[in-house]
């Protein structure tokens, strides 16, 4: 007979306790413990294996090593992302703020699958059949191969898989999906992990590609257990400012590609549009001539990208100086400027500073280091640097710049824009040649930069 035990539940985190706590144990937060029904029946076996059928350990060289197919779709930037395509069988997670654009990533994803010939079923928990259909018309994906359903049952909703066999399914989103046999509110953690195995193993078993949306907190983290993280094959984030129309899909998990890529799209009435050359969207609104700003050749991935970064420094009021940035680490920030101060002999103490990635892009790599110092400099010493000059390297604590990878693509990309200098390692200047048309200048150390970007 089944048993019926209480516990309690952390919506954010996903930690279980015996008894209710105001603050949870795994994350800190106060006031999201919920009380969760679980329903325990004792079994004789082990259970079914994830592939429905029982398997024996086989040595690893006997193992086919055949590339797994993959299909891609008529989105490149998604494509790059997912390593080349969509797996047959894989279970993706795509999580983002409200409003972001991730049904829509999702429904012109859809339609550029069923434009290929393959089923595609779209499951639709927060939107009626006829909104779909509406936001469809507006985006041009309308095709007799792309079945939508509006259910949260998973019952019905395995019925549907049953009757339609998708090539694709996509679960939108996997917050309003519940299990009738689990005795709690749909959203919960105890649900979310059921369903969301629930449709692991249809995805396995059957082969076909699943996506699943998941809501995020407001710490930018997907909501639920964070088991819901290691479950699936790929982690995507959607994101980017609601204020401005370009958006970035960024992979945080990947069993089937790298996690460096990132794709690009920009928002429009005719939903989202691919970007080619994210430099150029980047740097579109540069000023010229204005203290405080340079442009950074950063990899993301494979890609190399150009990036204006925007610094600000000015006289504080208060005994302790502001230190403030978006788009970069804040001990970054705090480092470089102390490289300054010890080695450069810029007084900074009685100084705010502030860095600003333009575009509200994150950069994360140690490459963006030199021309954050630079961009610094510029606006303590107000002398504004050539319009046409790339910085890139990384800062030792000693003041020495470091080499980086991938220097000759970055270059590359920099002559593709027309910019004439690049101030870079000078230990990454060996191995490659420099294109024509754009002077390339090593340095060794911060002040040799300084003296290059302000001559």
């Amino acid at each position: 007979m089944a048993k019926v035990k209480i516990k309690f539940a952390c919506t954010e985190c996903g930690t279980e306790a015996p008894k209710w706590l105001g603050k949870c144990p795994g994350c800190g937060a106060w006031n999201t413990m919920v009380e969760e029904k679980e329903t325990v029946v004792k079994t004789q076996g082990i259970g079914t294996s994830i592939s429905g059928a029982k398997e024996k350990p086989v040595p690893i060289i006997h193992i086919d090593n055949g590339q797994e197919p993959r299909i891609e779709t008529s989105l490149g930037e998604l494509n790059r992302v997912l390593g080349g395509g969509v797996v047959p069988g894989s279970l993706i997670l795509v999580g983002g703020d409200p409003g972001i654009g991730k049904s829509t990533l999702l429904l012109q994803t859809s339609h550029a699958l069923a434009s290929q010939q393959l089923t595609v079923l779209y499951i639709s928990g927060e939107e009626s059949v006829r909104q779909t259909r509406l936001r469809a018309d507006r985006l041009g994906a309308l095709t007799d191969k792309l079945y939508v359903l509006c259910e949260t049952n998973m019952e019905l909703i395995n019925d549907a898989i049953e009757s339609v066999k998708p090539d694709f399914l996509v679960i939108d989103s996997i917050q309003t999906v519940y299990d009738p046999s689990v005795q709690s509110a749909p959203g919960s953690v105890s649900q979310v992990r059921e369903c969301t195995a629930h449709f692991m193993r249809v995805a396995k078993i059957k082969g076909i590609a699943t996506v699943l949306v998941g809501h995020v907190t407001k710490e930018g983290a997907i909501a639920g257990p964070r088991m819901l993280e290691h479950m699936v094959d790929c982690v995507l984030y959607f994101e980017g400012e609601r204020h401005h129309t370009y958006r970035l899909l960024r992979a945080v998990k990947n069993r089937f590609g790298s996690t460096n890529e990132i794709g690009i799209f920009e928002m429009g009435e005719a939903g989202l549009r691919e970007v080619s050359n994210p430099s150029e969207l980047f740097l579109s609104e540069r000023p010229l001539g204005v203290s405080g700003s340079t442009v950074v050749a950063s990899m993301e991935g494979t890609r190399p990208v150009l990036v204006e970064l925007q610094a600000l420094v000015a006289s504080t009021n208060f005994p302790s100086p502001r230190r403030m940035s978006t788009g970069i680490d804040h001990n970054r920030l705090v480092l470089i400027i102390a490289v300054l101060e010890k080695r450069m002999g810029m007084f900074l103490q009685t100084q705010d500073a502030y860095l600003n990635v333009a575009g509200g892009i994150k950069l994360d790599e140690p490459a963006v280091d030199l021309a954050a110092a630079v961009s610094i400099a510029s606006s303590f010493r107000d002398a504004p640097t050539r319009p046409f000059d790339v910085i890139f390297g990384e800062i030792g604590l000693t003041g020495e710049v470091r080499a980086v990878s991938r220097a000759e693509q970055r270059v590359r990309e920099a002559q593709k824009l027309g910019f004439k200098r690049v101030i870079m390692p000078k230990k990454s200047m060996k191995g490659w040649s420099p294109p024509s048309g754009i002077q390339i200048i090593g340095v060794e150390t911060v002040a040799e930069a300084l003296s290059a970007a302000f001559e």
